[in-house]
C-alpha cells in the first residue's frame, strides 16, 4: 500500500523544524554569527529587563507587606508613625531569613554582586555562579524589603549575569562572546532598573567589561534599549527624581566651587567605601572570636539597623524620599550633615553584616546630601555669585556615586537620566572628574575593584596583572619524561633550597621566582601524607612568557576590535 504524500503545509513545517534544529546545532558547535548574536542579545536583554522589573516590584511588594505602606517612595515618612518595636524587629527577621538563605546556598554566606560580575567577565569567560547568584538575588530582595540600607543595582546586575551565563552555557560561547553577552544582560538590567538606556550601555562597557570595543557596542545598545522599553511599559517615561527648580550655574564665578565640591565628594566616597570594609573586617573578627554562626550575622546587623531606624527612619531601604528632598533643597544644613553620617553608618552595617544589596543607590543619597550641605554653606558665604542649591546636590550626587563606582562617564549620564536635567552638564562633569580622580588614588580605583583586591584578585592594575592568574602551572610544565625536560639533579638541588612550585599554582605565583635568575623552576606534587614533595617536572621561563604574551595579545585584540 502506498504511503500518502504529506500536505504542502506539513512539508513546510518539517523544513522549518529541520532548519531550526540545524541552526541550533550550528550555534552550539560554531558559535553565533554577528546577526544571530544581535538577536540573542535582544532576547537576553528582554529577559534581563524583566528580571530587573520583577526584582524591583518584588522589593516594593515586600516593603508594602511588612511596613504596611502603599507608596514605598514615602517609606521613611510612613515608618515614623509605626511602633518602635516593629522598626526594630522587621530588619532582624529579614536578616535572619537572609542569613539562612546564604548559609544554605552559598559557600561563604556572602551575597554576590557587581564585583563578582566583573570577576566573571575578566577571568571566567563571562560566567558567574548560578545557584549562589539566584540565592543572592532572593536574599537581597528580602534585605531591601525589610529595611536594609543598600541599593537594588548590585543584585539586579548579578541576576542578569546569571541569565547570560545560562545562555552562554547553552550555546557553548567562547570568551569574547560570553563577555559580550554578559555586557548585554548587565546593560539591560541597569536600563530597566533606572530608565537609563545610555547609562546602562556605558555602565556595562565601563564597569563590567572595562573596555569600549566597537564589536560589543551594537549588541549592548540593543539589549539596553530592550530593558528601557520594559521599564517604560510598566512605569512610563518618567524620571526617577523630579527637580522642581530650574538649575542655572553662574559660570566663571561659581565653577571653582564645583571643583572644590568634587574634592569633598571624593573624600566622602572614600570614607563610605572604607567604612564598609572596616565594618566587614570588624564583623568577621567579632564573628570569629565569639563563634557566632554565619547565618546569624545578618540578623545581628538587622538588629543594629533597626535600632538606628527607630531614631532615623531615613536609612530604611534605598532612600528615595530623602534623596528627593535633598535634590530639591528641602532639608536644613544640620539635617543634611546628620543624615549623611547616619546613612554612611547604616550602609556599612548592612554590607558589613553580609545582608546583600548594592552600593550605587546609597551613594546617590549620600552624594545628594553632601552636595546639598556644601551648597548651603557656599551660597550663604557668596550669595551674590551663587546659582541653585539643588545644582550642588545634583553635582554631589553624581560625584560621590562616580567615585564609588569608578565610572565617571556612565555615572554622569545616569544622573542626567535619573533627573531629566541636561542643562547643568558642566557643573556635574567638573565635580565628577575631580572626585573620581581623587578617590581612585586612595582606593584601588573603585569600590568593586577594591573588593576584589581584598580577595587577592588583582584586576585594578589591568590585564598585565590578572592574566597570569588564569593559567595553572600544570598546563605549562615540562614533565620529567619530556625530551626537553630540565635536569632532574639540578631540580632537586633547587628543591632542597626551597625553590619549587606546586602543580596547582598559577603563573601569578611563578613569575616572581624567575626574577632571581632561574631559567626554570622545579614543579612538585605534594603527597597526601607527611612525605616529601614528589618531583614531576619543571616550568621554564620561556614557556611562561609565551603563554602570557599570547593572552596579552588576545586581550588587546578583543579590546580594539
Amino acid at each position: 500500500m502506498s504511503v500518502g504524500k504529506k500536505s504542502f503545509f506539513s512539508q513546510k513545517l518539517d523544513r522549518a523544524l529541520t532548519s531550526c534544529q540545524e541552526g541550533y546545532d550550528l550555534l552550539r558547535h560554531r558559535g553565533p554569527g554577528q546577526i544571530q548574536f544581535w538577536f540573542i542579545a535582544l532576547i537576553v536583554g528582554i529577559a534581563a529587563g524583566f528580571a530587573a522589573l520583577f526584582f524591583r516590584k518584588g522589593v516594593n511588594a515586600l516593603q508594602t507587606f511588612v511596613y504596611g505602606t502603599e507608596d514605598v517612595r514615602l517609606l521613611h515618612s510612613f515608618a515614623e508613625s509605626l511602633p518602635w518595636y516593629l522598626i526594630l524587629v522587621i530588619p532582624m527577621v529579614g536578616g535572619l531569613i537572609v542569613g539562612i538563605i546564604l548559609h544554605l546556598f552559598t559557600k561563604d554566606a556572602r551575597a554576590r554582586s557587581v564585583a563578582d560580575v566583573i570577576y566573571g567577565a575578566a577571568l571566567k569567560d563571562g560566567r558567574v555562579e548560578t545557584k549562589a547568584g539566584l540565592a543572592s538575588a532572593m536574599a537581597s530582595m528580602i534585605t531591601l524589603g525589610t529595611g536594609g540600607s543598600t541599593g537594588r543595582e548590585g543584585p539586579v546586575v548579578h541576576l542578569a549575569a546569571v541569565i547570560s551565563t545560562w545562555v552562554n552555557r547553552r550555546i557553548l560561547a567562547d570568551g569574547i562572546t560570553g563577555r559580550d553577552l554578559l555586557g548585554c544582560a548587565v546593560a539591560a538590567a541597569v536600563s530597566a532598573s533606572f530608565n537609563a538606556p545610555i547609562a546602562g550601555a556605558l555602565f556595562a562597557l565601563e564597569v563590567v567589561l572595562r573596555h569600549f570595543a566597537v564589536h560589543a557596542f551594537a549588541p549592548i545598545v540593543i539589549a539596553s534599549a530592550a530593558g528601557t522599553v520594559i521599564n517604560r511599559l510598566e512605569f512610563g517615561g518618567v524620571t526617577e527624581f523630579s527637580l522642581g527648580t530650574v538649575n542655572e550655574v553662574q559660570f566663571y564665578q561659581e565653577l571653582p566651587a564645583y571643583l572644590l565640591l568634587g574634592l569633598v565628594s571624593g573624600l566622602v566616597a572614600v570614607v563610605l567605601m572604607r567604612a564598609i570594609f572596616l565594618a566587614d573586617d570588624f564583623g568577621t573578627e567579632v564573628q570569629s572570636r565569639l563563634s557566632i554562626p554565619r547565618w546569624l550575622r545578618p540578623a545581628i546587623a538587622g538588629g543594629l539597623l533597626g535600632t538606628i531606624a527607630i531614631y532615623y527612619p531615613h536609612i530604611i531601604g534605598v532612600g528615595y524620599e530623602t534623596t528627593f528632598l535633598a535634590l530639591n533643597g528641602q532639608l536644613l544644613l544640620w539635617d543634611a550633615i546628620v543624615f549623611t553620617v547616619i546613612k554612611t553608618v547604616a550602609v556599612a552595617v548592612t554590607m558589613g553584616g553580609r545582608m546583600g544589596g548594592g552600593v550605587f543607590s546609597p551613594s546617590l543619597m549620600i552624594g545628594a546630601l553632601t552636595g546639598l550641605s556644601f551648597g548651603l554653606i557656599a551660597t550663604s558665604i557668596f550669595p551674590d555669585v551663587s546659582g541653585s542649591i539643588s545644582l550642588y546636590a545634583l553635582a554631589g550626587m553624581g560625584a560621590v556615586a562616580a567615585a564609588v563606582l569608578g565610572a565617571p562617564i556612565s555615572t554622569t549620564l545616569i544622573v542626567f537620566e535619573l533627573t531629566g536635567d541636561w542643562q547643568t552638564g558642566l557643573a556635574v562633569m567638573v565635580a565628577v572628574s575631580l572626585s573620581t580622580a581623587l578617590a581612585s588614588q586612595l582606593v584601588d580605583r573603585s569600590f568593586f575593584l577594591t573588593q576584589l583586591e581584598r580577595r587577592d584578585i588583582h584586576l585594578a592594575a589591568g590585564p598585565q596583572a590578572y592574566l597570569l592568574a588564569m593559567f595553572r602551572v600544570s598546563a605549562v610544565v615540562r614533565n620529567k619524561q619530556d625530551l626537553r625536560a630540565a635536569q632532574e639533579e639540578t631540580c632537586r638541588d633547587l628543591m632542597a633550597q626551597g625553590v619549587y612550585l606546586r602543580r596547582s599554582a598559577t603563573l601569578e605565583a611563578a613569575m616572581p621566582l624567575f626574577d632571581d635568575g632561574h631559567s626554570f623552576i622545579p614543579v612538585v606534587s605534594l603527597s597526601t601524607g607527611e612525605g616529601p614533595p614528589e618531583f614531576v617536572g619543571a616550568l621554564f621561563h620561556v614557556d611562561a612568557l609565551k603563554i602570557y604574551n599570547r593572552a596579552l595579545a588576545a586581550t588587546a585584540a578583543e579590546e580594539h576590535s
